[in-house]
């Protein structure tokens, strides 16, 4: 057969996938041609801390290795100030469950991966929109997410409550994580010689949107995604193409500003909106409830967590909203589509063609290529 591994496929991997050529010989499974169906690829994923930190890192793991694994669950108690975090108990908490498991090995017989680093939102905190951040992950990129201090739940309720916080530089934070990961070693090891860092994507919801809009300076980037954040994107040296989404019930960020923002983005770029979405649709947020069925703003102000009802001030669910799986559906299919097209070369037919008769709850859809 001449692939060297008897399987007859042509890839010499010996697991008889179908794999397709990227960018620069880069290699792929296939994918589904539905950018919404979730990619070949099981889902790991690691916790590394550097430099004070946390950063959550979701990939391609090998095929097969999630056979026996346990998804892995977020206890998003972490994210409270510790004088808080004993208030809520175990039978009342609400738990994020990923479609991940820990640890799992990374799939090194293809790649390299491009990369996808997002940015949470103002009192969120990294693992905020797993079901994204899996699903980009399934279809083959290396997806990375930091509790940014100054801007995650802590330190936004620590200032709510009087207790000390820590200063906000989410530009640094982001030229730290690029570092780390170009320089490899230590707990970035696993992931040495299998990342594509001169094709990286910058994403983000609210005020992680923003900093995705003005972070296209950084190494490598050629994409940017900003989620309901109301942030031009700025032109740079190495970007060729933006993708902004929003929703148009939103209160907080109001989709007049999106539509600003993309009429002060420069072309290539994207605009989508999303009919009766609400602030925190691009998360999932609204669907983190406990068993009881309470949500995590209910559970936090029962418990009476300093703060929580500040922070409730940017808690727009509501049952009238359009529902989390249509809404994910159209969010992943989008970032998805765009994401492959700037970052895997895929040349394919265009799916943004077919967005508005696929989705009638996409309500805005421009395009300026």
């Amino acid at each position: 057969d001449g692939d060297g591994d008897g399987d007859g496929d042509g890839d010499g991997d010996g697991d008889g996938l179908p794999v397709v050529e990227g960018c620069d010989g880069a290699r792929f499974l296939e994918v589904p041609d539905d950018p919404a169906a979730a990619g070949p690829w099981p889902v790991g994923v690691r916790t590394v801390v550097h430099d004070g930190l946390t950063t959550e890192l979701w990939y391609p793991a090998r095929p097969g290795s999630d056979a026996d694994a346990t998804a892995k669950r977020y206890d998003v108690r972490y994210a409270l100030p510790e004088s808080e975090q004993g208030k809520i108990a175990d039978a009342d908490n609400p738990e994020l469950v990923c479609d991940c498991a820990a640890d799992l090995p990374l799939d090194e017989a293809r790649g390299p991966y491009p990369v996808v680093v997002f940015v949470h939102g103002t009192a969120a905190f990294r693992s905020q929109s797993l079901t994204q951040m899996t699903h980009w992950a399934s279809r083959g990129f290396v997806v990375v997410s930091s509790d940014h201090p100054g801007l995650w739940l802590r330190d936004i309720l620590s200032m709510a409550c009087a207790q000390p916080s820590e200063s906000r530089d989410l530009s640094g934070d982001t030229d730290a994580l690029l570092a780390a990961l170009a320089a490899g070693g230590g707990e970035f090891a696993f992931l040495d010689g299998a990342l594509d860092l001169e094709r990286v994507a910058v994403t983000g919801h609210s005020a992680g949107g923003s900093a995705a809009a003005d972070q296209t300076d950084k190494p490598g980037v050629r994409l940017s995604m900003p989620m309901a954040s109301g942030a031009a994107v700025e032109s740079s040296s190495t970007l060729s193409s933006s993708l902004l989404l929003g929703g148009l019930a939103d209160a907080i960020v109001p989709f007049a500003s999106t539509e600003e923002a993309y009429a002060a983005s420069e072309p290539r770029k994207r605009l989508v909106g999303i009919a009766d979405a609400g602030h925190l649709a691009f998360s999932d947020i609204c669907e983190l409830e406990n068993a009881a069925g309470e949500d995590l703003l209910e559970v936090a102000v029962a418990a009476q967590v300093c703060g929580a009802e500040l922070a409730g001030l940017l808690f727009d669910c509501n049952p009238d909203f359009i529902d989390a799986a249509t809404a994910n559906a159209i969010i992943n299919f989008t970032t998805t589509a765009a994401l492959e097209e700037t970052l895997k070369c895929d040349a394919g037919p265009d799916p943004f063609a077919e967005l508005e008769a696929r989705f009638p709850a996409v309500a805005s859809f421009e395009s300026e290529l």
